[in-house]
């Protein structure tokens, strides 16, 4: 899913940010760099997945799960119930993963 994300930022902005004035000055090196994390973040996941590293995948599920909860204060702030929503479920995803990685051990 992140490398999808990172991948539709690069081509197609407006299809991600529809609210977002793409003509303003700073706004591109702003998508490049949230379509960079995207892409780590993504890479990182399936890195760590082909190699069965509990460790690495522990770290990028707490990382997603303060990106998400970071997203969650975002939502409230700006009064946008998607997000706010979103972010719940994926940080209680994120969360299970957590546990359910670690509860293998």
């Amino acid at each position: 899913m992140e490398l999808i994300v990172s991948i539709s930022l690069c081509i197609a902005p407006e299809s991600v940010l529809e609210t977002v004035d793409l003509s303003a000055k700073g706004v591109d090196y702003v998508i490049y760099m949230w379509a960079a994390r995207q892409f780590a973040l993504g890479f990182i996941f399936a890195f760590a997945t082909l190699k069965k590293s509990i460790p690495m995948l522990t770290i990028a599920y707490i990382f997603f799960l303060v990106m998400f909860v970071g997203d969650f204060i975002i939502g409230i702030l700006q009064k946008e119930n998607s997000l706010i929503i979103s972010a719940i479920v994926m940080c209680i995803i994120s969360s299970a993963m957590i546990f359910v990685i670690n509860k293998r051990r």
